[in-house]
């Protein structure tokens, strides 16, 4: 077994020709899948806060892409924070179909907060910035290893 430096500048083992990576790139799938999981959960939250909501609604949500019943977007981002909550358990065991959701989720995610830049421009800034590392850690360290 040799050890070769990469373009990063980081150790690999070359074992057979192929290269394996450290295990220290484990931090930045913890870091996706954390992030996933958080999401989820807010996601949750805010059904949770839906289906319990008694007050009066916005008048711009009966021009809402789910019309104006707020238990319909309720179920909807139930729907949605279970599936993030799963994905970010399957992206901690490396499932590469829960890879591709999780950029996926990590896309919209960072282009949907940009639409709230003018309003709340730093937590936007955080929440873009998260979105884009989650991505890059799915991207570039969520593919499958190589094996001997």
């Amino acid at each position: 077994m040799a050890v070769a430096a990469n373009i990063s500048g980081t150790s690999d083992r070359v074992e057979e020709g192929l290269f394996v990576e450290d295990e220290a790139h484990e931090g930045w799938l913890i870091f996706a899948g954390t992030v996933l999981g958080f999401a989820g959960l807010m996601r949750v939250i805010d059904a949770i806060w839906a289906f319990g909501y008694k007050g009066a609604l916005p008048d711009a949500l009966k021009d809402g892409i789910f019309g104006s019943n707020l238990k319909t977007y309720g179920w909807v981002w139930l729907g949605v924070g279970v599936a993030l909550i799963a994905t970010s358990f399957l992206i901690l065991v490396k499932s590469q179909f829960a890879r591709w959701i999780g950029i996926i989720a990590a896309g919209i995610g960072g282009l949907s907060a940009m639409a709230w830049m003018p309003y709340y421009p730093v937590e936007s800034s955080l929440y873009i910035a998260m979105a884009v590392l989650t991505f890059y850690a799915l991207a570039r360290y969520g593919g499958r290893t190589a094996t001997t």
